[in-house]
């Protein structure tokens, strides 16, 4: 079973959950920079949370399905067509063999996620399939898609959806989406501007009142040069009350660094493993998601949340995340 690259997009890698275990010798996790929507699609097809995703940044590929697949979008609203036809997110939508899945404009957030019934087939680097860019490992051969590609997938088990199947089968259209879908999309919001929730770090309390009035009472833009490494914002310049000199210390997905030009950086998927800017707080893992699929151009607000909000909140996402998950095994059994 295989899909075929016809064209490339913006940025098109394989992702999953990340690495772990390896910050102490460089390497970072990298992984999905939408963790929700990653999940979320290999829900749909009944495939394991680590499984591997196709990652798509802005314009996504023109996709040649080879064989008949299951497959699910989730996250940014690329505009995907089959046979000029919408192809429907967040839920189940079998391709049949020959189809050309197609993207285009992006009409709503940054990436979205395709995930195949039975999984990406590549091999795994320090326990992940995730693409490392910049060291040239995992993924597909280290590096994003380009024209020619071939991606192999795994077997589909026949038991799946088999009233999908069965209604696809009876079909004279390209393509069928499930009836059942998951609203996961108002998790995301896509909203201007992105409310941003943020656990205060070491060093907040050293910024200038000014500075802490600034970063809480205004909307900060994406800068152009935002990438899986991190989001750089445009807005007031912040200072701290006296200049610091840091030894370099770990950071995490969720840093907010304060560089000496006082330009906030937020740090992502892609980040490095130890930084010597100040931390001037953590933002809460559930509003992650939302920060991964800004567009350069766009905005977000910050307000303030202790730890135990946070972790509150995170208990919360993954309550609803296994109550979907226990209602698409109902719905397979239908």
């Amino acid at each position: 079973m295989s899909i075929r690259v016809e064209s490339f997009g913006l940025l098109t890698t394989i992702q999953d959950l990340g690495r772990r275990g390896f910050q102490h010798l460089g390497v970072g996790p990298g992984g999905a920079m939408d963790e929700a929507s990653h999940r979320m699609a290999n829900l749909l097809v009944g495939n394991p949370d680590p499984a591997p995703s196709l990652e798509m940044t802005l314009t996504g590929p023109n996709l040649q399905f080879e064989t008949e697949s299951m497959i699910a979008l989730c996250g940014a609203d690329l505009s995907p067509t089959i046979a000029d036809q919408p192809v429907p997110l967040w839920r189940p939508v079998m391709v049949g063999a020959g189809s050309l899945l197609k993207f285009g404009r992006p009409a709503q957030g940054a990436r979205c996620y395709l995930a195949v019934a039975g999984g990406f087939q590549v091999p795994k680097v320090m326990g992940s399939a995730s693409t490392h860019l910049s060291a040239g490992f995992g993924g597909f051969q280290g590096r994003s898609l380009k024209v020619g590609d071939r991606l192999e997938t795994g077997p589909c088990s026949t038991d799946r959806y088999p009233t999908l199947r069965k209604r696809f089968h009876q079909s004279q259209r390209p393509f069928l989406g499930s009836d059942w879908f998951a609203p996961w999309f108002r998790e995301l919001e896509f909203i201007q501007p992105a409310h941003i929730r943020l656990i205060p770090g070491p060093q907040w309390p050293l910024l200038t009142g000014e500075s802490r009035h600034s970063l809480l009472g205004t909307a900060f833009k994406v800068a152009p040069n935002s990438d899986r490494m991190g989001i750089r914002m445009q807005g007031p310049s912040l200072s701290l009350e006296q200049p610091l000199e840091m030894v370099s210390s770990g950071v995490a997905r969720g840093t907010l660094q304060l560089p000496p030009d006082g330009s906030l950086i937020l740090l992502m998927a892609d980040r490095q493993t130890t930084g010597g800017y100040p931390r001037l707080g953590e933002v809460a893992s559930v509003d992650l998601p939302k920060a991964a699929q800004l567009r350069p151009g766009e905005t977000l607000r910050f307000s303030l949340i202790s730890i135990e909000e946070a972790q509150e909140l995170l208990l919360r996402r993954e309550a609803r995340l296994r109550d979907l998950e226990e209602i698409l095994a109902d719905q397979q059994t239908r």
